[in-house]
């Protein structure tokens, strides 16, 4: 199956010292990238949650979110970090040797220093090992919410497709009667000029007209095309740049379908054909 890169997926846990939160949205991009926003207590576990993360998706904008909020009755520990305020106070003790003249830090200025005040609602182990669980489990509903996603743009791409090659089909009839109206028309200048519509140089202007609007490889290189890409949606996985090119060759095909046209039938086909491509282009943008 095929995943869309656009998704959102959310996990939450109860505690005793309150509500644990973590959200992932994600949205399309030519890589992974992966951006959080989360108390300063969590910032060790970042490297872990990247590989969990990067562990289901290959492409994507990931923006993580991690939020707690207290709970109202809950029992808050606030204990100053020993090994903070040693380091805190052998930083103090350089900065004064060199400076005797500066103020020494006062107790609020200690407690309110990043790290050394640890809230233990936050900061406990048990706490850091729930935020990997959460990211985990919400990491797995939002690779199920991009796979759900991505079968819907199967559905219509291959909807697409099929209207593609019903057009391509239609197309390839289109090309006798073109050259048989041109012989027609050529016929009946040269008769009104008063040669005779067998000479040699009129199958000659026959034969240059019809190498010039001949169509065929255009048409066998749409009908490729299609195949490829349903072969690469059947393969699934991580194919969105794989599509996207191949949607720029179907573009390609169309143009030149459409530069070579001298039908208004065939006009009509080479538009209705990159129509279609171009919603194609535009759903496959938001495919892994």
């Amino acid at each position: 199956m095929i995943a869309s890169m656009t998704g959102f997926a959310s996990a939450t846990e109860e505690t005793p010292q309150g509500s644990l939160a973590v959200d992932l949205k994600t949205v399309n991009h030519r890589y992974l990238e992966f951006q959080t926003r989360m108390p300063e207590e969590f910032r060790p576990l970042e490297p872990a949650m990247r590989e969990a993360v990067a562990a289901k998706l290959t492409r994507g904008k990931v923006d993580c979110r991690i939020t707690f909020t207290p709970a109202p009755t809950a029992k808050r520990s606030l204990a100053p970090d020993a090994g903070a305020m040693a380091a805190l106070k052998s930083a103090s003790k350089d900065v004064m040797a060199q400076f005797p003249d500066a103020r020494a830090l006062s107790v609020a200025e200690v407690l309110h220093w990043p790290g050394v005040l640890a809230d233990a609602s936050l900061s406990s182990e048990a706490q850091k090992e729930l935020v990997l669980s959460l990211v985990s489990k919400a990491v797995a509903e939002l690779n199920s919410t991009r796979t759900r996603e991505g079968a819907k743009l199967d559905a219509i791409l291959r909807e697409r497709l099929d209207r593609i090659a019903a057009l391509v089909k239609d197309a390839g009839p289109l090309m006798p009667g073109a050259v048989k109206a041109f012989t027609d028309k050529l016929a009946a200048k040269v008769a009104e000029a008063g040669a005779t519509p067998s000479d040699e140089r009129i199958h000659q202007e026959i034969v240059l007209y019809a190498a010039r609007i001949d169509v065929d490889e255009e048409l066998s290189r749409l009908v490729t095309h299609v195949a490829e890409f349903h072969r690469v949606l059947d393969k699934g996985g991580a194919c969105g740049k794989r599509l996207d090119f191949l949607c720029q060759e179907l573009n390609r095909e169309a143009n030149t379908l459409g530069s070579k046209s001298v039908a208004n039938e065939i006009t009509r086909i080479s538009v209705e054909l990159k129509v279609l491509i171009e919603q194609m282009r535009e759903q496959v943008q938001n495919i892994e």
